[in-house]
Parts: C-alpha cells; structure tokens; sequence
C-alpha cells in the first residue's frame, strides 16, 4: 500500500462511516441520530469533518432533510461494502471463540455436487468437525470467475474453458453418456458417437453449463447443429424430460445411476474423446490458501476414485497452473 493511501485509510473513521449510512438510509440527521442514539449536533459534526476529510461535498441539506450528492452516492456505496466486510469479518473470528477454527468457501459445478462431494466433504468434516464448508452450486464459467474474483477460496468443476492465471489440481474424473428411453433407436447398442445424436432433438442443460458447451464445440466442428427442445437447470429434471419422449441428453454416468432409476431409461457410452472429462480443483495459488482449505484440498486430492469409476491418470499432486 502507497503511503498516500495508508494516510486515507488512517483519516477514515468507521464511526463517522456508519453514521453517514444511517443518514443516508433515512434521509435526516435528526432520525440518524435517534436511530444511533447520538446528539443530532455530533452527527452532523462528523458529516462535516467526513466532508473535509474527504474534500468534496456530500450532502445537500435542505429542511425536509438531506438528498446525496453523486460523491456522496460513491461513497454510500463503498461504505456499506467496508460495514458488511466488517460484519462478516466479526462473524468469522466469532467462530474461532466458540471452538471453530475456520471455514472454508467452495463453489462447485452440478456434475461435481452430484457424483462426488456429498461422500467426499461428509469424510472430511468427519474428520475435521470444527471446520465449516461453505458450498454453493454454479455453473463452472461462473465457479472459475468467483475464485478469480475472491469470492471462493476453492473452485470444483470442469475447467475446459478460461481459467486464466488460475492454479488447478485433478480431483475426479467422470463420463459424460447420452440418456435414451428404452426403445429407443440408439438402445443397446453399445458406443456411439456424439454425431449419431444430431438428427434426434435433445433436453440440455443451461446454455454456458461445461457439458453443453462441449456439445455444441463437437456439433459445430461437423457444420451441424443441435436439435435443442429445452434446457433444463438439473439433471434430474433432464431424466424427467427425456423419459417423457422430449428428446435424448448428455450426462455424466455416476450422475445417472445415482439417481436410481428415474424414468425408463438407458445410458448408452459416447466414443467422442471429450466425453471423458477430468473434474478438478481450482484455486488462485493452492500454496497460499488459508489452512483450513489446505486440509481440504489435500484431503480431496488423496482419495480413491469411487467404484465403477476412471482411475485418475495425472498424479494428485502435480500442479498445473494455466
């Protein structure tokens, strides 16, 4: 940090910050004031040094009240996002008084939440019962870009597309199948390729989901297109689909026979080299995670692939940064 911006920080107090938010949220000085408990003569003081700190107006102050400037809308804006990572920074040492000793954020895709993670996080916090895991499902663009942007400490997904500067390491590897109904033209008839699927109507999934982009990356690499009836958000929703006579669909084999039967279908293998898919961990350097998260990845790195699934053909702990 520049000395100019050590000198800012040092000027700005949080208190005069939470009283400017008040004022702003209820448009008067006086109801702020009530509000936090405070002489209106105080607040307004500190609105005023705030104002000369910061050298720019931000407040018009009329008889009804006060309206913001557009300095003052700025810093309205910023000042509730330093109050909230304050909360959530108190919320998180809290923690550590009451025993626990951290947590730690993942974003996952579907295909990971689905055939891996409920066994995999379930050992782990059976093993480390004071750690907290905060998981959230997204797509795996949308899982790259929050673990870019900081907002997960650990991304676990399909990472064929764009992850910059990011580090990855293997986790799980699936197949990718296509789900027919029994009957079906392609039933039983062992492999087949992706192209053999083009002429029937499909039930995909979101439009930016990693599967459906390899799908229409293939299609478009033999100048055709998809046949799409509907997307759909989840993979159960697709069996439903596709059960109902909405067309055929790609999804990874553990998902489907997890789901234990939904509809009369069938998985049929796909020959296409992109329907074998690596799931991996994603982070923005795995050597300078908190140590919580360092447990984590090194317990998700070292456990054996399910039965019936691909063992893993990349050594666990060779990084691969991109």
């Amino acid at each position: 940090m520049k000395s100019s911006e050590r000198n800012f920080a040092r000027r700005i107090d949080l208190t005069s910050l939470q009283l400017f938010v008040a004022v702003c949220e209820l448009g008067s000085i006086g109801r702020a004031a009530e509000r936090e408990f405070i002489a209106a003569s105080a607040v307004s003081k500190r609105l005023s040094d705030l104002e000369a700190t910061l050298d720019t107006p931000l407040l018009y102050r009329h008889a009804r009240g006060v309206d913001l400037t557009p300095a003052g809308e700025s810093l309205l804006h910023h000042a509730r996002s330093v109050l909230f990572s304050l909360e959530k920074m108190q919320g998180e040492l809290s923690e550590y008084a009451d025993g626990v000793r951290g947590h730690v954020r993942v974003h996952a895709s579907i295909s990971a939440i689905v055939q891996f993670l409920p066994e995999d996080l379930g050992a782990f916090i059976r093993e480390h019962g004071e750690i907290k895991i905060d998981l959230e499902e997204h797509l795996s663009t949308e899982v790259v870009r929050a673990v870019q942007e900081g907002a997960a400490d650990l991304g676990v997904c399909n990472t064929a597309h764009g992850i910059g500067e990011l580090q990855v390491l293997p986790y799980r590897h699936d197949q990718l199948v296509l789900i027919v109904p029994k009957g079906h033209r392609l039933a039983g008839q062992g492999p087949v390729a992706f192209a053999d699927t083009l002429d029937d109507d499909h039930v995909g999934l979101h439009a930016n989901s990693s599967i459906h982009l390899a799908m229409r990356e293939a299609a478009a690499s033999m100048g055709r297109t998809i046949r799409l009836r509907i997307h759909v958000t989840g993979l159960d929703a697709m069996c439903r689909m596709i059960d109902n006579g909405l067309g055929v669909g790609v999804m990874p084999r553990r998902a489907f026979e997890l789901m234990h039967g939904v509809g009369a279908l069938e998985a049929v293998a796909l020959l296409d080299a992109w329907a074998e898919r690596q799931i991996q961990l994603v982070a923005r350097d795995f050597s300078t995670l908190p140590l919580t998260a360092r447990l984590l990845v090194d317990h998700l790195t070292r456990l054996p692939e399910p039965a019936g699934n691909p063992a893993k053909t990349t050594p666990a702990g060779v990084l691969s940064p991109a």
